[in-house]
Formats: C-alpha cells, sequence, structure tokens
C-alpha cells in the first residue's frame, strides 16, 4: 500500500502572526508544485488565524500544537477543539516530547486530547518517543509500545483514518547522537507492528508514521526513502520558507 507522505512543521514558540502572514507568502508559490504530499504548518496559537487567512486557496494545512481535552471550562491558558475548529484549523499536535517534559504529559492526557481533537473533526498527531536514559536502558520498544497502547486507547479503527503518528527518538535531540535511517525505520517498523496488534494490520498498513529526529533537507530523502518512514514533523527547519521547500521537494523527489 502508498501512504501519502506527510511532511509538517512545528514551529513551537515561534513567529508573531505577521511572521506567519509573510512565511506563507513566501512558501505558497513553492508549494504550487507539491502536490504528491501533504503539508502542514503548526504556528503559535495567536497566529494561527492568521495563517488560516493566509493559506486560504493553496494547498498548506494549517495546525496547532496542542488542544485541551474539556469543551469548556475552569483551564486558564487552554485552547479548546471547538475554538480550534472554528479558526479553521485542520490537525493538531498532541503528547509532544517539549509537552510531556516541561508541562508533564501523559499518556492519558495524551488520549483525551486526542479524542477531543476527533470528536471536533479534527486530525490528529500523535507524538511518542524514548529518552537517552531509554534508549541505553534498551528500553526503547517498551517504551514506544506504553505510549501508543495509552496514547490510542479506546479508538476505532475508522478513527485511525485520522491519526498520524510521529515518532521523535529524544535522545537524539540536543545529544549530539543521531539515528540512522536504519535506525529510524526499525524503531517505526516496531510502532505499526504495535498499531497491528491494537487495531489489525490493514489499519497498521495504512497508518502514517512520521520521524520527528531532526530531519533536515540534506537527509529528508533517505529517511523517506524507507518502508516504515512515511514523511517528518520538522522543528528549526520549517522556520525558513526556502529550506522547507528544499526539505519538502528533497523528500519526494528523492
Amino acid at each position: 500500500m502508498s501512504r501519502k507522505v506527510i511532511i509538517v512543521g512545528n514551529w513551537k514558540m515561534n513567529k508573531t502572526a505577521a511572521e506567519a502572514k509573510a512565511f506563507i507568502a513566501e512558501f505558497k508559490p513553492m508549494a504550487e508544485s507539491m502536490n504528491n504530499v501533504q503539508v502542514g504548518i503548526a504556528p503559535t496559537f495567536t497566529s494561527l488565524a492568521a495563517a488560516v487567512e493566509a493559506a486560504k486557496g493553496t494547498n498548506i494545512m494549517v495546525g496547532a500544537q496542542n488542544v485541551h481535552w474539556a469543551e469548556s471550562g475552569a483551564f486558564t491558558g487552554e485552547i479548546s477543539a471547538a475554538m480550534l475548529k472554528e479558526v479553521g484549523v485542520q490537525f493538531v499536535i498532541v503528547g509532544h516530547s517539549e509537552r510531556r517534559q516541561y508541562f508533564g504529559e501523559t499518556d492519558e492526557t495524551v488520549n483525551k486530547r486526542t479524542k477531543a481533537a476527533l470528536a471536533a473533526g479534527l486530525d490528529v498527531i500523535v507524538c511518542i518517543g524514548e529518552s537517552l536514559e531509554e534508549r541505553e536502558g534498551n528500553k526503547t520498544e517498551c517504551v514506544l509500545k506504553t505510549q501508543l497502547n495509552g496514547g490510542l486507547a479506546g479508538l476505532s479503527a475508522v478513527d485511525m483514518d485520522k491519526i498520524v503518528i510521529a515518532y521523535e527518538p529524544v535522545w537524539a535531540i540536543g545529544t549530539g547522537k543521531t539515528a540512522t535511517p536504519e535506525m529510524a525505520d526499525d524503531t517505526q517498523a516496531f510502532c505499526r507492528k504495535v498499531v497491528a496488534e491494537m487495531f489489525g494490520g490493514e489499519v497498521a498498513e495504512k497508518v502514517r508514521i512520521q520521524y520527528g529526529g531532526s530531519m533536515k533537507g540534506d537527509n529528508a530523502a533517505e529517511l523517506v526513502a524507507k518502508p516504515n518512514i512515511d514523511g517528518g514533523l520538522i522543528g528549526g527547519a520549517s522556520l525558513k520558507a526556502a529550506s522547507f521547500a528544499e526539505l519538502v521537494n528533497n523528500a519526494i523527489n528523492g
């Protein structure tokens, strides 16, 4: 089965609304020829409305970096799925390693956020990944299986049509260590095996698994060429239109 490559720029806490509009204006003509790939950006909450408006009529998807599980209530600083839907976003990212590390995200809260987003009609990128300590302790498969079982608990095979999994080897981010394309593919093959155990082989074959470990223009083609790597969740390399376009084009054209 051929899975459509999906490459999403996670802008983290970068870019004002004006900067988001300027990026899209520059990136828009570059994206016109990107027909055999899904390309998206995830700006900050305050830039979402401007980004959605700027991306209208293009093939650039706009998503949010987080979502709360409640419909409304006393959750100061949080944003609900309905609020995001009204702004016009198409997807949300949940469970990013930085959310887990700095803000106490757990597999349970990832699951609750995922279900809330799906209920609102949004697609979801569910992030998983192991730390350096876990990797060196040979706990990678145990950690990833636990995160997948917890994060995707209670979902149906139909729900999985709207789910993308992003594997982030946390141990390879800012540590000087790197995951080879072979290592990344092997790990993502294991993730696909866990999805098969949960939802069946057909769902596992259809689900897209992105790589989130420092994909750049010079390694995108080699990574995406691997059978279990269906794109990338991109950090710093997505902040400049030219470098992001180069990465996407390299990934899909080799």
